[in-house]
């Protein structure tokens, strides 16, 4: 099972930095693929980093408690930022983007993360048992 969710928690971290370099090199077609229609003009360039910076930092901080060690922080970290998910999921659906797309891009993701950290913290659970 530890190998699994190291396999498992690596795949967010790698995400995270995917997501966001996506967002600063590529931007307006990184945005197209969030859900949200983008802006027409360059007036929404710096959302393009806001949420490039905001995903690097969230697989930065994964990577950190990976390398470290510290699973079971590592899954309360998880699992606390399946609010950007969440949130991201709340976003498209009420501001131009179809439900369906929605869930299926946003919701997925905030199920698969928070699948990931509840598995680390049983992990931690099983191993003090």
């Amino acid at each position: 099972m530890k190998r699994l969710n190291t396999v498992l928690a690596g795949l967010i971290v790698l995400a995270g930095f995917y997501f966001g370099l996506s967002f600063l090199i590529l931007g307006a077609d990184a945005a197209a693929g969030f859900g949200i229609t983008p802006w027409p003009t360059d007036e929404g360039a710096g959302y393009y980093v806001v949420k490039g910076v905001r995903d690097i930092a969230y697989g930065t901080t994964a990577l950190i408690l990976l390398l470290m060690g510290h699973r079971k922080a590592l899954g309360y970290v998880i699992l606390s930022n399946a609010i950007m998910p969440i949130g991201d999921c709340i976003a498209v659906a009420t501001h131009g983007g179809t439900i369906g797309y929605a869930l299926a891009v946003h919701g997925s993701a905030a199920v698969m993360v928070i699948l990931i950290g509840v598995l680390l913290l049983v992990e931690q659970r099983r191993k003090a048992a």
